[in-house]
């Protein structure tokens, strides 16, 4: 069985300024941080990249109570994927940003989707309850077919 063998050279990497240094700058907002991606290895097959991201913090928007999440994204990528360290900041980015979850959830999509044109994507968060009521919100791209 022939195996599918690709070699990343240092200018598949050579875009990313997060990974390769030791990086404390957090952005304070999404719209400041800065999402990196590098070229997806086997762009003619569809895989599923998942991040699991279970400590997502936000602000409430009207009381500025912390509000707690797990986010998941899933994403079959075209030609580029997301670098994880740039994406962790860019979550980081909402700790103290004010936001309904359902905003949250669709201009992480919006953002993710803008960066790496991905075949496909879901974004998916899991609020914890505030009142009684738990959120669960899902937001999707394209077709995962």
């Amino acid at each position: 069985m022939k195996k599918d063998k690709k070699i990343m050279t240092d200018a598949d990497y050579s875009g990313l300024t997060l990974l390769k240094k030791n990086h404390k700058d957090y952005p304070d907002s999404p719209e400041k941080a800065k999402i990196e991606t590098f070229r997806n290895a086997f762009p003619k097959r569809d895989y599923i990249i998942t991040f699991d991201c279970p400590e997502f913090t936000s602000l409430c928007p009207i009381t500025g109570q912390p509000d707690f999440g797990h986010i998941t994204i899933n994403y079959i990528a075209k030609e580029k994927c997301i670098e994880s360290k740039a994406l962790k900041l860019y979550l980081f980015s909402y700790r103290n940003h004010n936001t309904f979850h359902e905003v949250a959830v669709n201009t992480i999509l919006d953002d993710l989707v803008a960066a790496c044109k991905p075949k496909w994507m879901q974004v998916i968060g899991d609020f914890m309850p505030r009142g009684g009521i738990a959120i669960h919100v899902t937001a999707e791209h394209g077709k995962k077919d």
